[in-house]
């Protein structure tokens, strides 16, 4: 008499198919771009509150120099952590999409239902060898994109999702 097999655990409906999908990660430089922009905005609003510091003297300024610090290093762990949570998917026929660490998001995108495919890259990923491909569907909130991927993948996943796209519509 043989043992009966063990239950196996609920499958997430974040983590569908962890056989059967290979995930692609994005670029970890990425991290690099976030955290140059979070010091950009940071470097702004700790100049405006330490001069308001500085001639008004008033402990207020002080108490939210402070309090932007410890928002700051929170902010840049948990980019470091988003950034890894990234990650795309190409099936036969749709584009998986995941994102987010306190609200997690997976988005499937049917290739037949694709607009067009968009891909950008601004001044902080270009020096860093960075683009950003964008998928439009019909409806605004389907959309996803895949950021922090380098140019010749991002050149790739556009062909390919436009060549699918343009395959898939065809039957319609």
């Amino acid at each position: 008499m043989t043992d009966p097999e063990p239950p196996r655990p609920p499958v997430s409906a974040l983590e569908p198919w962890p056989d059967t999908v290979r995930w692609q990660s994005i670029s970890h430089d990425l991290i690099w771009v976030e955290l140059l922009r979070l010091a950009a905005g940071l470097a702004v609003l700790l100049t405006g509150l330490g001069l308001g510091w500085a001639f008004s003297g008033h402990w207020l300024f002080g108490a939210a120099l402070g309090a932007v610090v410890l928002l700051s290093v929170w902010r840049a762990a948990a980019i470091v952590r988003a950034v890894h949570a990234w990650g795309y998917a190409e099936r036969e026929d749709d584009l998986l999409v995941r994102h987010g660490l306190l609200v997690r998001r997976l988005s499937i995108v049917p290739y037949s239902r694709m607009q067009f495919v968009d891909v950008s890259a601004g001044p902080l990923e270009r020096a860093f060898d960075l683009a950003t491909v964008q998928l439009h569907t019909a409806a605004a909130a389907s959309d996803a994109r895949v950021p922090g991927l380098r140019p010749a993948e991002a050149a790739r996943l556009r062909d390919r999702l436009t060549a699918l796209g343009e395959d898939r519509a065809e039957g319609l």
